[in-house]
């Protein structure tokens, strides 16, 4: 499973509405989680397609991240460690985007030239995952 993540503004009824638009176009969620910060709902889903979920949801008007991003979660100042950790397995960061922050942290969208190595490194940063002291 690839993962696709949306974000959008939070309001009542967004799952529901993503859940249904998905139906529709026959693409099954295998799993999700939600975070919300600084008032933007980011939802991970786990899907067999991500290319045909994220062509669907943005033809629909909803914000999505690369499927090919790590969609991590830290802490203010938490960069630093992610960046640390990455530099000593010799992962290079090749593009970072901030997708959402609030005073209790930031959402980030990760490009690696190593994305597996990457996302096994990162698990306890990674969107949806128990909160991180870093």
């Amino acid at each position: 499973m690839k993962q696709v993540t949306i974000i959008s503004a939070d309001r009542v009824g967004l799952l529901a509405d993503i859940s249904y638009i998905l139906g529709k176009s026959s693409i099954n969620i295998d799993g999700l989680s939600v975070d919300v910060i600084g008032g933007k709902a980011l939802i991970a889903l786990e899907v067999r397609d991500p290319d045909k979920a994220k062509g669907v949801l943005e033809s629909n008007g909803y914000s999505t991240a690369s499927p090919n991003a790590i969609v991590i979660k830290v802490s203010n100042g938490g960069l630093d460690t992610v960046k640390e950790m990455l530099e000593g397995e010799k992962i290079t960061v090749t593009d970072l985007s901030e997708l959402s922050s609030d005073e209790n942290g930031r959402v980030l969208a990760l490009h690696v030239d190593k994305p597996r190595k990457a996302s096994k490194m990162l698990g306890q940063f990674m969107l949806g995952a128990p909160a991180s002291p870093y």
